[in-house]
Formats: structure tokens, C-alpha cells, sequence
């Protein structure tokens, strides 16, 4: 098919692999650290849950916003070098967090993380589109996702822990891993962009305004399902990144310690859940079940909106873990597939910047999360278990997108997948079936039948 995977050899696999997840990872280690370290922060600044909410929302809010013009900047210059860049201001940034002298300069800090951390999300999707084959994407996300948990779980023990110390260091302790990171990101190898095996297509791509770029990404329909729905289940795991810790001692009466020692049980199950769904997504999928990548993600996102009410209305600890591992493993398991849908969808030249669309709405659910879960919690459940309640609530719009999934992106993802093209920027679908040849690209089924 147009344009060859670069990652050809195992140990080229594995590198990609590990330096991408780690990009995630950092990413999630840094919003995770401020969950952690609520507690201290509120006592050092005097300062409720609603302050923490912010903090926790400002850096996605500003990140949403950089995010498109940083999804131009993917689709146009050589990825690696704004990947690798971008890291390392990242760590710098981390490193004047935890030199805050109040709220305010904290706050000024997050704001600026926020515009660093923008070129994630588009820079790892582009990379990872031109590095691996289509079929072999959702068990390749997999693995990158992971390091997403990685860095939650990071955030919540390593962070959690060196808060009960300093909340300082818990923002320090980001820098190295950081500095180190952007090392290995700019010795990665730039992969040719497929979207070069269609050069009118490609150049004409990159005349497109920034309004022409959106409206593209967004008449695709199986595209507007697949993204909702990650945002809604972006929304839930946002809260319970930000509050989980703090619900988790209220809720069976334990320790600060304790609890962050509990974490890599959760965490076990979400690790499975995220290794284990893109892998039965892309075997499915090579077994000729077109909407496999869909409807896993359908699957996985309703067990979890289910098996989650259980699951926080007991109190006993020891009941509760088993049933939060499982819960954990669901949710999790929905973004490998989804993601690998999100480029089955869209066009090789339209990548950065549909991650970009894409992120702008995942961000603003995971900023509407911490504050919309601190208010709701402190203001509307006064009953002495607002959290408990809050997360019971926030259930109802994980179960809708996963209906979403499953009534409408099963309908419209194989025609999606099939009619999207390059050969016209301004109208991304045109009804050109993409397994031809000619068009330069092969569908994920396909792929399975014929090969890289």
C-alpha cells in the first residue's frame, strides 16, 4: 500500500512504541499529580476542591486551544523535532510549577503547560499513522496507551507520595523524566508521510484555512460519533483522576498512604483492559468484522458505565478493589480501538489536525470534569457522600456514548472507511472506495487480505 511503515524491524517497533507511550505518559503523570497532591495544596494555599478543580482544568482548556493551529503545525513541518521540543519545554514548565509561591503564580504556570502540552495529542497520532500499517494499528495503540496509565499510576504513588512530603517535589520529580524523554524523541527517525503518494492532494491539503480544516474533520459522521464518545469517556476518567484518591479515603476510611497503595490494582485492570481490546479489535477486524474496532469499543464503555454503580456504592475495601479492577479494565479498554478508527476514517493529510479537532473536544470535557465534579460534589450533594454521588451521576453520559458506538458508529464506520479519500482536501468524502489501489491507501480488512 502507499507509503511504507518506517517501523520495519522489531527493535525500530519497540523504540517507537516506548518513546510514544512515554510522551503520553508524561502528559498524564503531570494531571494526575495534582490530584495527588490535592490535599497538600489545599492546606499550603488555603485553597477548597473548587481551586483544585481549576488547576486541574486550566492546562487542558489551554491546551484545547493551541491544540488546532499545533495540529497545523503537525500536518506541515517534520514532526519529530516539534515533538522533541515540546517535551522539553513541557519539563521546564513542570519545574516552575513546583517553584510556585501561590495559587496565582501556580495557576499562571498551568496556563503556559497548557500551550507545551498541545502538540501531543496530534504528534503522536500523525507519528503513529505513518510508522504502522492500518491493520495493525489498534493492538500498536495498545500498547502506546499504556503509557497513559503508566503515567496516571506514576502521578498518583511516585507524586502521591512525595506530597505527603513537599508538594514541591511531587511537580519537581517530572523534570528529569521529562529533559530525558525529548532526548529519545529527536533521535527518532521522521517517517515519510503517506499523504505524499497523492502530492496534488497533499499540497493542496496544506492551503487549507484552519475553518476549511475543521468543517473537513467534521463531515465525516462515523468521525463526530467516534470523537464524542472518547470525550465522554474522557469526561469520567478525568473525575475520577482528579477526585479518585480523596473519594477513595472518605468512601472505606483509609490513609492517604494506604489508598495510593491500592492504585496498581486499579491500574492492573486498566493495563489489561487498554493491552487486550485493540488486539481482539485488530484479530476481529482481520476476520473480516468490519465494525470490529467500533463495536469493542461499544462493548467495553457500557460494562463500564454498568459495572461501576456496584462498584462505588460499597464500602467494604476489600469488595470494592476487585470490582474497580474490572470497572478499570472496561473503560480503559474503550481508546485503543476508538483511536485506531479515528485514522481508519480520516485522510493521511488531514491527521494532525483532526487529532487537533479531536483533542479540543476531549480537553474541554477533561476541564469540565475536575470543576463540574468539585462543584457538583461541595454544592449539590451535601449529604456527607458528594463525591460518591457525583460519580454515580457522571455515569449517565459514559452509558450514552457508548449507545452512540453502538446505534450509529456501527452504521456509519465501514461506509466512512471506504468512501474517505485524498484526492479532494475540501470535501474528505467524495465516495472514492479507497481499496483501490490507485487511491493510495487500502482499508484495515483489507490490509489483512493483501498485506503492508
Amino acid at each position: 500500500m502507499g507509503g511504507q511503515p518506517v517501523a520495519a524491524t522489531l527493535g525500530d517497533r519497540r523504540r517507537v512504541v516506548v518513546t510514544l507511550g512515554a510522551v503520553l505518559a508524561l502528559q498524564s503523570a503531570d494531571l494526575a499529580t495534582v490530584g495527588a497532591a490535592a490535599p497538600q495544596l489545599q492546606r499550603a494555599m488555603g485553597i477548597g476542591k473548587a481551586e483544585i478543580g481549576v488547576l486541574l482544568a486550566v492546562t487542558t482548556i489551554v491546551g484545547a486551544a493551541a491544540t488546532l493551529p499545533a495540529g497545523m503545525l503537525v500536518d506541515r513541518v517534520r514532526r519529530v523535532r516539534l515533538l522533541g521540543i515540546g517535551v522539553a519545554l513541557w519539563g521546564v514548565a513542570s519545574g516552575v510549577s513546583g517553584l510556585a509561591a501561590g495559587f496565582v503564580f501556580l495557576l499562571v504556570t498551568r496556563v503556559g503547560l497548557g500551550v507545551v502540552v498541545a502538540v501531543a495529542g496530534p504528534g503522536v497520532a500523525s507519528l503513529l499513522g505513518d510508522y504502522f500499517p492500518g491493520r495493525q494499528r489498534g493492538r500498536i495503540y495498545s500498547y502506546v496507551l499504556t503509557g497513559e496509565l503508566v503515567g496516571t499510576g506514576f502521578g498518583f504513588i511516585a507524586s502521591g507520595a512525595l506530597a505527603a512530603l513537599s508538594w514541591r517535589a511531587s511537580f519537581l520529580a517530572l523534570v528529569p523524566p521529562a529533559i530525558a524523554l525529548a532526548f529519545f524523541v529527536l533521535r527518532l527517525e521522521e517517517p515519510p508521510r503517506r499523504a505524499h503518494q497523492r502530492r496534488l492532494a497533499h499540497d493542496s491539503a496544506s492551503d487549507l484555512s484552519l475553518l476549511q480544516a475543521v468543517r473537513c474533520v467534521l463531515s465525516v459522521p462515523s468521525n463526530v460519533v467516534l470523537i464524542v464518545s472518547s470525550a465522554l469517556g474522557y469526561f469520567f476518567f478525568a473525575g475520577v483522576r482528579g477526585f479518585g484518591i480523596e473519594f477513595a479515603r472518605h468512601q472505606y476510611h483509609l490513609a492517604q498512604a494506604t489508598v495510593t497503595s491500592l492504585v496498581p490494582v486499579i491500574g492492573a485492570g486498566m493495563l489489561a483492559g487498554v493491552l487486550l481490546s485493540g488486539r481482539i479489535a485488530d484479530r476481529a477486524l482481520e476476520r473480516g468484522h468490519r465494525t470490529a474496532r467500533v463495536t469493542v469499543a461499544a462493548v467495553m464503555m457500557l460494562c463500564a458505565s454498568a459495572l461501576f454503580v456496584p462498584a462505588l456504592l460499597v464500602s467494604d475495601v476489600a469488595l470494592a478493589m476487585p470490582l474497580l479492577a474490572v470497572c478499570g479494565c472496561a473503560l480503559a479498554g474503550t481508546n485503543p480501538p476508538l483511536d485506531a478508527a479515528r485514522l481508519d476514517v480520516m485522510p493521511p493529510w488531514l491527521w494532525g489536525r483532526a487529532e487537533g479537532v479531536r483533542t479540543v473536544l476531549q480537553s474541554g470535557a477533561q476541564a469540565a470534569a475536575p470543576i463540574l465534579f468539585g462543584v457538583v460534589s461541595s454544592d449539590v450533594f451535601r449529604d456527607g457522600h458528594g463525591l460518591r454521588d457525583t460519580f454515580l451521576l457522571s455515569l449517565v453520559p459514559l452509558g450514552i456514548g457508548g449507545l452512540l458506538l453502538l446505534v450509529i458508529g456501527r452504521r456509519t464506520y465501514p461506509r466512512d472507511a471506504r468512501d474517505v479519500s485524498t484526492a479532494s482536501p475540501g470535501r474528505p468524502v467524495v465516495g472514492e472506495p479507497l481499496g483501490n489501489a490507485e487511491a493510495g491507501r487500502v482499508e484495515p480488512w483489507e490490509e489483512a487480505a493483501v498485506g503492508d
